[in-house]
Formats: structure tokens, sequence, C-alpha cells
């Protein structure tokens, strides 16, 4: 999927790292100052380039956020000044517009690392399939994540209607829409709380396959092997994301 003649934006970065410390070094060496040399920044890790490699990613920055011990990386001046030329995201996230699910927060990424894509209720239009056409062909991101989340809101207004309720104003009407075939497909659960896990769930899924289904561009990466697409939900109380 890459040309193994180039270097990735991280391994030029490294490169580039290892040549300032030597050069640092060397100018230590030379002054009589005796002042101590400024600690070098930490050399950027590999950037993945399957879909196993760039889950993995994901799922050990989620475990740093999760356990409140995230690295915010990729935010200094320096990083951001290497991305003028070009973005190489590990992922393309499409997930709920809820202010709480962040995708660079949750997965503790950041500047270049996500190709991020928001909608309630990870609902399906053209804009957001022609964004994530865009990462999968021109971005070539090796991995599409699907995040649904812990009660979302938008699930909770379509159980709402399905359930005899008035119908949303203006355009949330069309989201309610979208997603109430996915509802009424979910067998009822024991409760309300876990009737709305499961059609969380079910939604993410059904938006997951329907990008594979209704999208040429995602559907010939996913049948070359060049990409993979994934679902996750992300629990609000312990800020993990578990894969389904």
């Amino acid at each position: 999927m890459f040309d193994d003649g180039r270097l990735s934006r991280r391994g030029a970065l490294g490169l580039f790292g290892l040549a300032g410390l030597t050069l640092t070094g060397l100018a230590g060496c030379g002054s009589g100052s005796g002042a101590p040399a400024a600690a070098p920044s930490p050399l950027p890790e590999p950037s993945p380039t399957s879909a196993d490699e760039a889950w993995a990613a994901l799922a050990a920055g989620n475990e740093r956020f999760a356990t409140g011990a995230p690295r915010h990386p990729h935010e200094d001046e320096p990083y951001r000044e290497s991305l003028v030329a070009g973005q190489h995201p590990i992922a393309c996230v499409l997930s709920c517009a809820d202010s709480r699910v962040a995708p660079e927060l949750v997965f503790d990424q950041g500047l270049g690392d996500l190709f991020t894509v928001r909608s309630a209720g990870e609902v399906l239009d053209d804009a957001v399939v022609g964004s994530v056409e865009y990462a999968v062909e021109h971005v070539a991101v090796p991995l599409v994540v699907v995040l649904g989340h812990a009660g979302c809101g938008a699930v909770q207004a379509t159980v709402d209607v399905v359930r005899g309720g008035p119908a949303p104003d203006g355009s949330i009407a069309a989201l309610v829409q979208a997603i109430e075939p996915v509802v009424r497909g979910v067998t009822t659960s024991a409760d309300d709380a876990a009737y709305l896990a499961d059609c969380v769930e079910a939604q993410a899924r059904s938006a997951a396959a329907a990008l594979s289904d209704t999208s040429p561009v995602v559907r010939a990466a996913v049948a070359a092997g060049r990409t993979a697409v994934v679902t996750g939900v992300y629990d609000l109380e312990s800020g993990r994301v578990s894969q389904l």
C-alpha cells in the first residue's frame, strides 16, 4: 500500500530528530559553559500501515485515556509544521457528533493522526459517505472505525418515536427516520437501558455495513485488503471503547 522507497512522515521526523540530537551533543562537547543539554524530544513511533496495527494504536491510546494517563501526542509546533506538506492519518473515525465523544481525545491521538467524520447517530448521507471515501481513496487510511456511544441522544430520540412519542421538529426528524428501521429491528431487551444499548450497537453495525454495501470506493478497498471497516462503542462512564 505504501512505497517502500519513500520515507513516511514519522520516519522522516525520526531521522531529523536523530540528526538534531547528534548536532546538539557535538555542540555541547565544544562548549565550555558546562550548561546541561536540553532533553531531546521522544522519537515518534512508526506509523501503522495495516488495519491491525492501526487498531492496536487506537486501543493503546484509549487505554491511556481511560486510565487517566493520556500523552496528548503530536500537538507541538514542530509536529504541526511537519503536517503542512500533507497528512497521513492512521485511521478514519466516523463517530456521533455528541460533544462527549471526541475521537482524538478518546483514542489519545493528535494532529494528523485521525481523519474524523461526525454526524449525530453516525447517520450516513452523501457528505458523510463522501468524506469517508476521501479518507479511503485519497488519504489511504488502512482502517475505518464506526464509533457509536452509550446514551446516544439520536438513537434515544428514535426509540421514543418507535414507542409512540411525537416526532421531533425540523431536520432532526431526518435523523430519526434514518435510524428508525434499525431500532425497529432490535428485539426488546429486559429493560430500557439494555434496549438502548442494543440499539446503539445495532446502529453502529448498520452504518458500517452500509458503508461497504453502498460505497463502491469503500467496498473496493475492503475487497483489495487495503482498508478494513470495524465498529465500536464508547462507554461514557469507563471511557473505554469496545470493538463489536
